[in-house]
């Protein structure tokens, strides 16, 4: 297999030109790769009796032609193949390789330097085959800048549409189509309700200029501000136990958290204001609980909670996936919300589905602060037993009381 590649970085220009030294080089090569559009542009500087690997997917079939070739391959990408590039994609499959590198100016590099902008400071996202998860990130982050790249999905009028969806109408955007050819054009200055009704040519890229912030409550939501199940005003995680629950599920170290018996969507949509990186399930059994977690989702600008309106006990989590078709990763926090009366087999269910390591955290009322028999249950011994006999390490319960609320206690273990 080909162990010595060399990558070069080029614009759409019709008409390339390389350094005599980058010409001498693609010159004493025989074998190339890149895109069919790459082939296009460089055909005129290969020598007459080059071979050319189109570089398609799946990426395996043209490893697996790399693979007969003892010869450096040459291949040809577009900008800064660094840059969400394929030289990283090398180094991915092929970590023992040698590669030298001819980088180019990346679209979103361009596109700054077209309109001027100082992109010292600009938080890059792909939206290239990728889903939102990122670019919703770094709008609940707020960050003043954001270059993306699109595509044909992922276009501009479909992230302004998904921005204002979310209240996030503080933005202007600006857009480069075919830059480096003869047709490129920039257009700068566009607010986001232009762009959703404007259909732009691609390959494109944006990048977003924040105008002023928005309001984002980032450390607890006052509980009056949720919409609440009609008839159940009380029936939502009060913000200091939320809180509390949020620092027992040690979210800046996990990656994925699911929340079971969401309700309102409290504690999903605080975790993802607070943790934007988390990957975010939420589980509901009310069908109610679909427009409420909607609904509050949009009034605290929190995209991206995947919820979902089922039964978690008959849950099977190969088939679940996110609103554009990806795998749920499966979680290494868990709050369990709700049980509905079945919380000895639940605690099962989450043990099943739970990575090594990761943690489950369940909230119920003090049991000697009830004191009607009929209505008693003592759901702390059950989660202990239970948790205990999964092999789970438990912690010490932490115990809280918040006004005239009966004492709560915030009950941890962790999958080992």
């Amino acid at each position: 297999m080909c162990n010595h590649f060399i990558v070069i970085g080029i614009d759409d220009n019709e008409n390339q030109w390389f350094a005599p030294k980058v010409e001498t080089m693609i010159r004493s090569h025989r074998v190339f790769s890149g895109g069919k559009r790459h082939h296009q542009l460089v055909q005129s500087h290969l020598p007459a009796d080059h071979e050319w690997i189109d570089i398609t997917v799946p990426l395996d079939d043209v490893f697996r032609r790399y693979q007969f070739h003892d010869e450096t391959i040459v291949v040809f990408a577009s900008g800064d193949p660094l840059f969400f590039g394929f030289a990283t994609t090398i180094q991915r499959i092929l970590p023992e390789a040698r590669i030298e590198l001819v980088p180019h100016f990346n679209s979103l590099q361009t596109l700054a330097h077209r309109i001027l902008l100082p992109y010292h400071d600009l938080r890059t996202v792909s939206l290239t085959g990728r889903p939102w998860h990122e670019f919703d990130a770094a709008l609940i982050e707020q960050a003043p800048k954001i270059g993306v790249l699109t595509d044909a999905q992922h276009t501009p009028s479909a992230i302004a549409s998904r921005m204002l969806h979310y209240g996030y109408d503080n933005y202007e955007m600006a857009i480069g189509e075919h830059l480096g050819s003869d047709s490129e054009t920039v257009i700068d200055h566009l607010t986001l309700q232009e762009v959703t009704h404007t259909t732009f040519s691609r390959p494109n890229c944006l990048i977003l200029k924040r105008t002023n912030p928005i309001p984002i409550y980032s450390f607890g939501i006052p509980d009056h501000l949720f919409s609440v199940l009609e008839g159940r005003p009380q029936m939502i995680t009060k913000f200091p136990i939320r809180l509390l629950t949020l620092s027992a599920l040690d979210l800046p170290r996990r990656t994925s958290l699911w929340d079971i018996g969401f309700c309102t969507g409290s504690v999903s949509i605080e975790a993802r204001l607070l943790f934007p990186h988390l990957h975010i399930a939420a589980f509901e059994i009310r069908r109610e609980g679909r427009a409420l977690m909607e609904e509050n989702s949009i009034r605290f600008h929190a995209p991206g909670i995947q919820a979902f309106i089922t039964d978690f006990m008959d849950i099977d989590a190969s088939t679940l996936v996110d609103e554009e078709g990806l795998p749920i990763p499966s979680p290494d926090a868990i709050f369990l919300g709700g049980h509905g009366g079945n919380l000895s087999d639940m605690l099962v269910q989450c043990h099943r589905h739970l990575q090594v390591g990761g943690v489950l955290v369940y909230n119920c009322v003090d049991p000697q602060s009830i004191h009607d028999p009929r209505i008693r249950k003592d759901s702390e011994e059950i989660f202990l037993q239970r948790t205990r006999s999964l092999g789970m390490q438990v912690e010490e319960p932490l115990c809280a009381t918040i006004n005239n609320y009966h004492p709560i206690h915030i009950l941890k273990a962790t999958k080992i």
